[in-house]
């Protein structure tokens, strides 16, 4: 790789060079911290030098670290924020604010690196992670958000130390290097948990619960459960959040769906946690205006996001197990439309089946289709699965067929709904962005 190289040169080098789990799956699975280790003790431990909070958990991990970074943003804090994967753009995963890690920094970053790349033979993520770490130091930033990638306990992110950590919720995914338990997949995430760390729980159930009470017991981490310490009263337009004596009201704006409801009752718990050092004054209305502007502070994008054209809707939804479709489904209950279609895609490495079984069948339609990615199932397959569901299925190999067709067959009232892989996902968003005509 030579000094002259492009962003673009650069980006096609990792995205070759390194195995990359979002696109072959298992095999790109590291399951030790040997070189995430070995990559940031060549370039001095960059994660030493800033403080974290750790976000773990099955879902709404994305939605909960970009959620908190924006009310630690409203609060005057630069805050840097990963996760992964991206929709359309690779700096998406590297953030201070809304602003993507420069382009420069990365080709600097991987030229670099290069021996150590050739040498260490890092996964795609790793290497990632090592870059976000050495970006957050070189820019001071106060804090740092990390999102877990996989699991928890031998995730490329689990070398930090951070002041508090977060682990939303826990429902089957990754079953395959998680284990099939919950039990087992709670273990996992509890990795996260560290010693004389508080910890905070999204949801209170069993069997996790009491995996991450005894993990906390046995490392002397402070426990919380955001179920404990916030209620929730949904009156009409408005979501009331108590927690103390103080009282947090959020307008139900359309992005706010019944599971980012769930959501923001942790990001709520975890600043009143945090309230003390990273608020202070008047932080109610910090988190207020945090929430409400989280996609403007930090660029966060794919989870409920609506567009409007002529009174036709459209709903990105990233949801990839199923946990996320049942309340994705849920959902679907608050809104009203004449008429639903879904278009539909997923990666071969799910639970297909119980995630199909979720979904409604008589008063939806369904476009079948499948990312651009080695990992994604075949529409064939896909189509197999379903015609045991629903005989109201059509399907097309290539994303943007599918879109252009449930755009075409969409009327005023109607609802389109994109569901499924965060790829496909970002698939979609991409072709509506580049159609320049679709209203968020």
């Amino acid at each position: 790789m030579n000094l002259s190289m492009t962003y673009r040169e650069t980006l096609d080098y990792i995205f070759e060079k390194l195995p990359m789990y979002s696109r072959i799956g298992d095999a790109a699975f590291k399951k030790d911290l040997t070189n995430i280790n070995a990559l940031c003790d060549l370039i001095g431990h960059p994660q030493n030098l800033f403080k974290s909070i750790h976000i773990g958990g099955t879902n709404g991990k994305g939605s909960t670290t970009n959620m908190l970074a924006s009310c630690l943003v409203e609060a005057g804090y630069k805050v840097g924020i990963y996760t992964s994967p991206h929709l359309i753009d690779y700096r998406e995963r590297i953030k201070i604010g809304n602003q993507y890690i420069p382009e420069n920094f990365v080709i600097q970053f991987i030229q670099k690196m290069k021996e150590p790349i050739e040498r260490i033979k890092p996964s795609f993520f790793e290497i990632t992670v090592a870059m976000a770490f050495e970006y957050f130091a070189s820019e001071n930033v106060d804090i740092a958000i990390i999102e877990v990638g996989l699991g928890g306990r031998l995730d490329s992110t689990n070398i930090i130390n951070p002041i508090f950590s977060v682990i939303t919720n826990i429902s089957k995914d990754h079953t395959k290097m998680l284990g099939e338990d919950l039990a087992d997949i709670a273990f996992e995430k509890a990795g996260i948990i560290k010693p004389n760390t508080p910890v905070l729980i999204g949801k209170k159930e069993m069997p996790s619960q009491s995996v991450f009470e005894n993990k906390a017991a046995t490392v002397s981490a402070p426990l919380y459960y955001a179920d404990d310490m916030v209620s929730v009263v949904l009156q009409d337009q408005m979501i009331e959040y108590t927690v103390g004596s103080h009282r947090i009201s959020i307008s139900k704006a359309p992005w706010i769906s019944s599971y980012q409801i769930e959501n923001i009752k942790t990001v709520i718990a975890a600043c009143a946690i945090l309230q003390q050092d990273w608020f202070s004054v008047n932080w109610e209305q910090k988190i207020v205006r945090g929430i409400q502007k989280h996609h403007q502070n930090t660029n966060f994008a794919g989870r409920w996001m609506h567009f409007s054209q002529n009174g036709i809707s459209i709903v990105l939804e990233s949801a990839h197990n199923e946990a996320g479709i049942k309340a994705t489904v849920r959902s679907l209950q608050d809104m009203t439309y004449s008429q639903l279609r879904i278009i539909f895609g997923a990666v071969n490495d799910k639970d297909l089946s119980s995630m199909i079984d979720e979904l409604p069948t008589h008063e939806a339609s369904y476009i079948l289709t499948q990312a651009d990615i080695p990992r994604a199932m075949p529409v064939d397959q896909l189509e197999q699965l379903f015609v045991q569901k629903t005989s109201s299925i059509v399907s097309f190999k290539k994303s943007i067929d599918a879109l252009d067709y449930g755009i075409n067959k969409t009327e005023k009232g109607e609802l389109l709904l994109i569901l499924g892989s965060i790829f496909l996902v970002g698939e979609m968003l991409n072709h509506l962005i580049e159609k320049n005509s679709w209203n968020t």
